[in-house]
């Protein structure tokens, strides 16, 4: 089980890591895009957003305190769905459908970074391959 745990944690995060560089390497674009959606102080929100799945990512992959990292994921993600991706505002079909695309992707990766913190926090160092154990435990 931990190889799998271990393959999975990497697929999860590549995902993130990517995303983190774009945010802090190609800031003023994307702080573009968020201000465009309604985000306030986007150039702030963008680094802030990219420095959290930054370290969230890092977290999981290296599985240093990876509950937590699955934690900093879910903040992200559920933000991410609410301010970045209100399919409920838009008034053209064909935005709203691709809005609600994003919208329930990133709450289904939510989702999915939840039941790693469980996972985590309930197999505690057992689960292996990691660099330290969990920092939560779930009974």
């Amino acid at each position: 089980m931990d190889v799998l745990v271990l393959i999975g944690r990497i697929l999860f995060a590549v995902l993130f890591l990517a995303s983190a560089a774009g945010h802090l390497t190609r800031t003023k674009a994307m702080a573009g895009y968020a201000a465009s959606r309604g985000v306030p102080a986007a150039v702030p929100a963008t680094i802030g957003s990219g420095l959290l799945i930054l370290v969230g990512g890092l977290s999981v992959l290296l599985g240093i305190w990876a509950d937590l990292g699955a934690l900093l994921l879910v903040v992200f993600l559920v933000s991410t769905a609410v301010l970045m991706h209100g399919f409920w505002k838009e008034g053209d079909a064909q935005a709203r459908q691709m809005e609600m695309v994003h919208f329930q992707k990133d709450l289904a990766l939510a989702g999915a970074a939840l039941m790693l913190l469980a996972l985590i926090s309930y197999a505690g160092n057992d689960l292996g391959l990691t660099i330290t154990g969990p920092l939560f435990e779930i009974d």
